[in-house]
């Protein structure tokens, strides 16, 4: 990828200094957001146009398609500073209606000292934009044909099929969504649509069901070997955008876990079984000793199964260490 390439697909000369998968001095800190190249009325004109620039993009193989092995998690992810600013609602970013409704829960933020009901009390999935933020363990595998993103978060899995045009045979929408792409060079360049209301995280304001995005992902590397994900994205969403967004996501490569043996395992949201709704609506937690507490470790009786059958425990190498 040249410079000029580079600077094509981010809009915007800040990022030049260190080119497509150059080796940066030092970690320059969390990446201003770029404009797109130009003004775009959808994410569709947007995404289009960056393909026709690039030609329809570099066909890798799996020995040439970019490598972003390892554990990563989100570092320095910007989108609460992009809408709150001293606890007040910033001007100009939302429409009159969505403004109202963030400031409705701004004021119920205010009012009980945090965000009294989150989606994930319920169990549904972070979904997206805010599976880029969650601060969790990740996974990237890249194939010629598809990028698969893992969250160890509620086990979001999310698949970018390469090439592709955009498919929904079921008629619906999906909390990741349906997300296209191609790569140009090292760069990696995705469309996403067909995504559940949601929000953008905890705190932050709600989506609609006409959110859409246009991401260009890079891998920049450290003389020390350490290494980031940045992503470059732009947001559309006619019902809760007054305009186009465009923010900028990092994640960092973590050494430190895999040194440490750590895995991704799989998110159980049993757990949730401690989480209740009061009778306002409030989020509230069962604590171990507390009538109803579920624990998510302890025994289990399976009906069809005899209750004295060896072997059932759940945390045998928990339960012979502190013996």
């Amino acid at each position: 990828m040249t410079v000029s390439r580079l600077a094509f697909a981010l809009g915007s000369s800040l990022w030049l200094i260190a080119g497509s998968g150059a080796a940066l001095a030092q970690d320059p800190g969390v990446p201003e957001p770029m404009a797109p190249p130009q003004n775009f009325d959808t994410s569709e004109d947007h995404y289009e146009f960056l393909y026709e620039a690039h030609g329809g993009g570099t066909r890798h193989t799996y020995e040439s398609v970019p490598k972003w092995n390892g554990l990563w998690s989100a570092a320095g992810n910007g989108s609460r500073s992009a809408f709150v600013e001293d606890g007040e609602l910033i001007e100009g970013l939302l429409t009159p209606e969505y403004a109202a409704a963030y400031q409705m829960r701004l004021d119920l933020i205010e009012e009980n000292g945090e965000q009294a009901y989150d989606r994930l009390t319920t169990c549904e999935p972070a979904g997206y934009p805010r599976f880029l933020m969650e601060p969790y363990t990740r996974e990237f595998i890249n194939t010629p044909d598809q990028v698969w993103q893992l969250n160890d978060l509620a086990n979001e899995s999310r698949r970018i099929y390469i090439g592709q045009e955009h498919k929904n045979i079921d008629g619906t929408h999906f909390a990741i969504g349906d997300s296209i792409g191609f790569w140009a060079d090292d760069l990696l360049i995705v469309h996403t649509v067909d995504i559940y209301p949601n929000d953008w995280f905890r705190g932050l304001p709600p989506t609609s069901n006409q959110f859409e995005s246009v991401e260009v992902w890079r891998l920049e590397n450290f003389p020390n070997g350490d290494q980031r994900l940045v992503v470059n994205t732009t947001f559309y969403d006619e019902l809760s955008l007054a305009e186009p967004l465009t923010l900028s996501y990092t994640y960092r490569r973590r050494n430190d876990l895999e040194t440490l043996g750590f895995r991704i395992r799989h998110w159980e949201c049993d757990s949730n079984r401690n989480t209740y709704l009061t009778e306002d609506g409030k989020t509230q937690f069962l604590l171990p000793g507390e009538e109803g507490y579920f624990d998510i470790r302890g025994p289990r009786q399976t009906p069809d199964l005899p209750a004295d059958l060896p072997g059932q425990t759940r945390n045998p190498i928990f339960d012979d260490q502190v013996q």
